[in-house]
């Protein structure tokens, strides 16, 4: 999840650990499959995402982080894989943490190698953060490194598509069958 923000911070325990000025925060789930490919496809779009304006054109989504100079604020949040089973939460799906944690942290550093280490900040990993932030838009993206998003073919349909699907064929066959009695 990124959000374009005029500031944001974590507080662990009390204390401050990371803040930025604008810019991008950047909830991080990390998927049991993630893979190096997915790090380096999260990296590549958080820095060339054109979520900020180009005040010398005035077009509105046409410039990156990068372009502006702004700061990143990564935060890892393993919430994000999360289902409900009844109604409580699930986070089978989620990187275990042993693992999770190294690969978040390879995740920063491509960050930090790829901008610059004192414009990519992060909170602590498996730490009770609270998060504060001063949304700018508000401009919230939803960001995954699955194929399924940059796939130009079918998707898989949830819930609420396949009722929308059945319906749709109903309607179809209504007014066939309509087209039908009439011609008779």
């Amino acid at each position: 999840m990124v959000q374009r923000v005029l500031s944001a911070s974590v507080e662990v325990e009390g204390r401050i650990v990371s803040q930025i000025g604008p810019g991008l925060l950047v909830l991080v789930g990390i998927h049991e499959a993630d893979a190096d490919s997915d790090a380096d496809y999260i990296c590549r779009k958080v820095l060339n995402m054109r979520l900020f304006p180009n005040e010398e054109t005035g077009k509105a989504w046409d410039q990156s982080v990068v372009q502006r100079d702004y700061e990143v604020l990564l935060v890892s949040q393993f919430t994000l894989y999360g289902v409900l089973k009844g109604n409580k939460p699930d986070f089978h799906v989620a990187m275990p943490p042993q693992i999770a944690k190294p690969f978040y942290a390879s995740l920063v550093e491509k960050l930090q190698k790829a901008y610059s280490s004192d414009a990519v900040k992060d909170g602590i990993f498996g730490a009770m953060m609270k998060v504060n932030l001063v949304n700018d838009g508000p401009v919230t993206m939803q960001l995954d490194s699955s194929p399924v998003q940059e796939s130009s073919g079918p998707r898989e349909l949830g819930v609420i598509g396949q009722y929308v699907a059945v319906i749709g064929l109903f309607v179809m066959l209504s007014v066939l069958l309509n087209f039908n009695n009439k011609k008779r």
